[in-house]
């Protein structure tokens, strides 16, 4: 059986992840903060918040001893803010960092001993330079920042293979927390699942721009 984790996944795109893979009969470890959001989907729900190093490791060892070995391994874990750099309190910054960034490399960090060799790891991303807007300074840096994260990565783990998602809008909660209005044409949670998993079946690795 296909094993997979996904990190996030209780969130918009998380979910629908998740969901596309149980159907396809996946073995899927479904690490969130909200698990009980989860349960009805899989019996292998971890709670964990992804920027304290001693919940991540400990998550990932979990749900490797509840899957097995990991072959697919996403980083779906997210959050915004909307504040100019002139307001924003700085632990309100950090956070947004911590969970974009910081979180994606503990995830990755602790997640390497319990991935098969030639894992695809899948992070999403964001269209960054769409965002360098006022207010969302925090977002746009740690998307930039995960992005130079994961190319430096591909080059450490050269046998596995390494994608950055970088969807344009997509109808999600996180969406309600900007003042942005959701444009006519952005896409569903659904519609990214399935290219998700569309780009790791074709043994996509780098950039995936859906648009």
């Amino acid at each position: 059986m296909k094993t997979a984790v996904i990190w996030g996944a209780s969130g918009g795109i998380g979910q629908a992840l998740l969901t596309h893979l149980v159907k396809e009969n996946w073995r899927v470890a479904a690490i969130t903060h909200q698990p009980t959001k989860l349960e009805y989907l899989t019996p292998y729900v971890v709670d964990a918040d992804v920027t304290s190093p001693y919940e991540v490791e400990l998550a990932i060892t979990n749900a490797s001893r509840m899957v097995g070995k990991i072959a697919l391994w996403v980083y779906a874990a997210g959050d915004i803010i909307a504040d100019k750099t002139s307001t924003i309190p700085p632990d309100a910054w950090q956070r947004i960092v911590d969970v974009n960034l910081t979180g994606a490399f503990l995830a990755t960090r602790y997640s390497l001993p319990w991935l098969e060799t030639e894992a695809h790891l899948v992070y999403l991303g964001a269209i960054s330079e769409r965002l360098r807007l006022p207010g969302l300074g925090a977002y746009a840096a740690a998307k930039v920042g995960l992005e130079a994260f994961a190319e430096t990565l591909a080059k450490e783990e050269r046998k596995r293979r390494i994608t950055v998602v970088r969807p344009g809008a997509v109808a999600t909660p996180l969406w309600e927390k900007v003042p942005l209005r959701l444009p006519q044409n952005a896409l569903s949670p659904e519609t990214v699942a399935r290219q998700i998993l569309d780009a790791h079946q074709q043994g996509h690795k780098g950039i995936l721009n859906l648009n």
